[in-house]
This record gives C-alpha cells, structure tokens and sequence, in this order.
C-alpha cells in the first residue's frame, strides 16, 4: 500500500468523527483494551501527561510538549483533529510520524484489528503509543479526543492530569449542562495523580471536580485562582486572546511537572513558550496569513470559541469592512455562532467545507440573511476565500473559521508559505 491508499484505508475502513461525528463516537474501552494489550501497553514505558477540556487543549498541548523539548526531554505529543495531513496527530519532537511507518502498522496489524471494527481514533491512538515507545521518548504528552472518562486516551496513568476549561460542545455525547460535561472530563483523573483544572466559573463544575479529586485521592489546583501567575511574563507567538487563560493553566501545571522533570527551568519555560510554533509546527490559532487586507484564521469551534474569536476580531479590525468565511459542522449550534456574529460593516461568506458532517452553505445563509447578516453562499472553502479576497479592501480585515475543516480546507489551498 502507498501512503495515500493507507490513509484512505483508515479513513473508510475505520469510523472518522471528522466525517462521520456522532456514528463514529465508541463508548466503553473494550476496544482500546484489546488493542493496548496487544501491543503490550506501550504507554507505561514513558512518563505522560493527560490534557483534556473543551477549548485550548491543543494550544496548551504544543506549548508544553515546546517547554519539554526546551528542557532537554524526548517529546512525543499525540494530538487531534489534523488539518491537512494524518500524521500532524502523531509528532516527535515536534516531526511528524514517517510516512511508511504508518503503511507499515497498517499491513502488519489489520489481520489483527480488522475483527475488532476499532474507530478511527482507537487505531490512531495505538499507533501513537507504540510508536513514542518504539522512538524511547522520555515523556509524551497526549490529547483528550472527546471528553475523558470513556475516551480511549484514557487507558495512561500520566504524571499529570491538565483540564483547561469547561463549555457546552458535543452535548449529544457529553451532556448538556456544564456539569454533566465535568463529569465527563473529571474522568482522567488517575489516584494520587495531580490535577490542574484551568478554568471553572460555575461552583456545580468546580464541585464536579472536587468530588472528583478526592475519590482518587488526587491533588487539585484550580489554575484561575492562583493570583500570584503572571501569565505576561512569557512571551508567546499565539496571539488570540484566549491563549492569556491557556498560559495561566500550564503555568499553574509547570510545577507540579518540575518535581518530576527537573530539567524543567525558568530558561525552557521562556524558550518552549516563545518556540512552540517552530518547536511542533501548530497551525490555525489566530494564525495571521496576511496584513493587506488583514487575514486571519482560527480553529475555533463552538459557542465558547467563537465569542472570543468575534469579540478579538471588534478588538483589532479598524474602520474596514470584516469579510467572515465562515462553516460548520453540522451537529453545532448555527443559531448561536449567528447571534454572535458582529453585525456593523461585516459580510458573510457562508461556506461549506469538504466532509460529510460540514453543514450546507445554504442554511447557514439563510439563518443569516433572517437575522440581517449580510450574506452570501458559496459551496466550498476556496470559493468563499477568493470572494472575499476579490471583494476587500486593503484596510479590511477577512477571517476564515467556523470550524476546523474550514481552517483545514484553506490551509490545504493555500501557498506553504502562507499555510
């Protein structure tokens, strides 16, 4: 098999949440188990540290696999959604897993997980582990795919639980109240395991966490409490607001992560947070792609990501004009991505990006044009784009967003230098 023909092999063979959402979801481990077994458990050869949370999991996932590269470790960090290229989810040391080591797990290993019918992610997440122990990393720091408790990351005992905030996303799955969603997410929490919780407002969520914390017997920081952090004395290249309570949680984490890593310095720090974009190649979180007419885009999707994007976009767009390409997919609330939109000098490119769960331009269009947004729908990401590009002026601003697979359909189109 070529690179190509594997990849299209796990994409169709196995159920992808990206395409399929909510069909693709597998609750229980009986799976992960199995296959964990068969590979003997290669987590347990590494130190790893479990991040979970609604937003910002990601950001705060490269920045800290940056501060352990910096400090001298052997990083691997397991991530997800990819934007253009499957092995964006698997990195050492920030490169991504070969190309032929992923054909290679694929024809030495489907005899064996074919009759299990694994999720997408479930084979993902056993490759990564096996290929961290087979690069002998030191630590590996591993993303939270959905929720936590019955997430298949879930099979690690790390040195370190992260949860950086708690906000109403895949309710269908998680519950639709903010502590049922906890709940889902306090399901990392290990026995004797420390944990950082980064941001809590409602007392029912930080009563989820405690209750939590004290089953395990697991220590438990609450990282917005701490008013000693200074989350200004890093400088970090991610420039989107929200990445101010995403440098409080791991500066609340760090540590917690000292007293087992001591090569963790003041030095690293600075350096991990300052080389998180060359360190592990993070795209699509405020990324800047142009100043005439300013562009930008952003991953962010869902109500909590979309009010701080919106509101940063009032904050720095100037007097133009704000050309929003903007999709979704389509198990997310449109009607509250349309209430938050601005509604001065703005234009809707309403867009729909190329998988199955994306939601039609056409109906975003039209909850738009019913609230007075102006708007247009245009049947792809790269459409959309070239619209907007035609239409701005040099002092208007265009974002691209609404989900990932708008940020992974651009950035797929776009010149590497730009991407």
């Amino acid at each position: 098999m070529t690179y190509a023909e594997t990849v299209e092999y796990l994409y169709t063979r196995t159920p992808l949440f990206q395409q399929h959402g909510a069909a693709a979801y597998k609750e229980g481990l009986g799976t992960t188990l199995a296959l964990d077994a068969h590979f003997h458990h290669p987590h347990i050869r590494y130190h790893t540290i479990h991040i979970a949370g609604t937003n910002g999991k990601g950001s705060c996932s490269h920045t800290l696999a940056s501060i352990l590269q910096e400090a001298g470790y052997h990083v691997g960090l397991y991530t997800s959604p990819h934007l253009t290229d499957f092995r964006e989810r698997i990195r050492v040391q920030g490169e991504m897993i070969p190309q032929e080591r992923v054909v290679r797990f694929v024809e030495e290993e489907r005899a064996f997980f074919e009759p299990l019918h694994p999720s997408f992610f479930e084979v993902t997440t056993a490759l990564a582990f096996l290929y961290f122990a087979e690069r002998q990393v030191d630590v590996a720091v591993v993303e939270v795919g959905l929720g936590g408790r019955l997430d298949c990351t879930n099979v690690i005992t790390p040195m370190l639980s992260l949860i950086t905030n708690i906000s109403l996303d895949h309710t269908a799955l998680l519950g639709d109240t903010l502590p049922l969603i906890a709940r889902e997410k306090a399901g990392i929490i290990k026995p004797g395991v420390p944990v950082v919780v980064g941001e809590a407002e409602e007392e029912a969520v930080r009563e989820v966490f405690r209750r939590a914390a004290q089953a395990q017997g697991a220590p438990l920081r609450f990282a917005q409490d701490e008013e000693r952090i200074d989350p200004t004395r890093v400088h970090t290249p991610l420039q989107g607001s929200y990445q101010l309570a995403n440098t409080r949680t791991l500066l609340a984490a760090l540590p917690l992560l000292q007293a087992r890593l001591p090569r963790i310095d003041e030095a690293a720090i600075q350096r991990g947070f300052a080389h998180v974009l060359t360190n592990t190649h993070l795209r699509g979180r405020w990324q800047v792609l142009a100043h005439q007419p300013l562009t930008l885009c952003d991953i962010a999707h869902n109500p909590a990501g979309w009010a701080s994007v919106f509101a940063q976009l009032q904050a720095v767009r100037g007097a133009g004009h704000l050309h929003l390409v903007f999709g979704m997919a389509s198990d997310k609330d449109a009607q509250a991505a349309i209430r938050l939109m601005p509604r001065q000098r703005v234009t809707l490119y309403a867009c729909q990006a190329s998988v199955r769960r994306a939601l039609p331009a056409q109906a975003l269009h039209s909850l738009a044009t019913e609230a007075g947004i102006p708007s247009h729908p245009y049947a792809s990401v790269a459409e959309a784009c070239a619209a907007a590009r035609a239409a701005a002026c040099l002092d208007d601003t265009i974002f691209i967003g609404g989900s990932n697979f708008v940020v992974a359909d651009f950035l797929s189109s776009v010149p590497t230098s730009l991407a």
